[in-house]
């Protein structure tokens, strides 16, 4: 993952379905945004390990946690007015 190391994924914890009755855990539902460029072997590492977080934290059912997640190409990400792209390129050439 060369140039990645700057690239850090945001997450969210959304509630979960609103039809639970009242006293039950609501399923926890987590979506990871994030640039693009991370293999499915750590994607789904990085999705067992927030899985195990919930599960050891918040006490649910791993079975019921739900994980998404949504990368952006580095061409469509951009921060302190730079892409991804851009930020990477001036990253190798110092």
């Amino acid at each position: 993952m060369a140039g990645m190391s700057g690239v850090k994924p945001r997450f969210a914890l959304l509630p979960g379905h609103d039809n639970n009755k009242q006293g039950e855990t609501k399923m926890p539902e987590i979506t990871i945004s994030m640039a693009a460029g991370r293999n499915d072997e750590q994607k789904a590492g990085m999705m067992r390990d927030i899985t195990q977080a919930l599960v050891k934290n918040l006490g649910v059912d791993a079975n019921d946690v739900v994980i998404q997640i949504n990368e952006a190409p580095l061409h469509h990400k951009m921060k302190g007015g730079k892409t991804f792209v851009e930020r990477r390129a001036a990253m190798q050439t110092k």
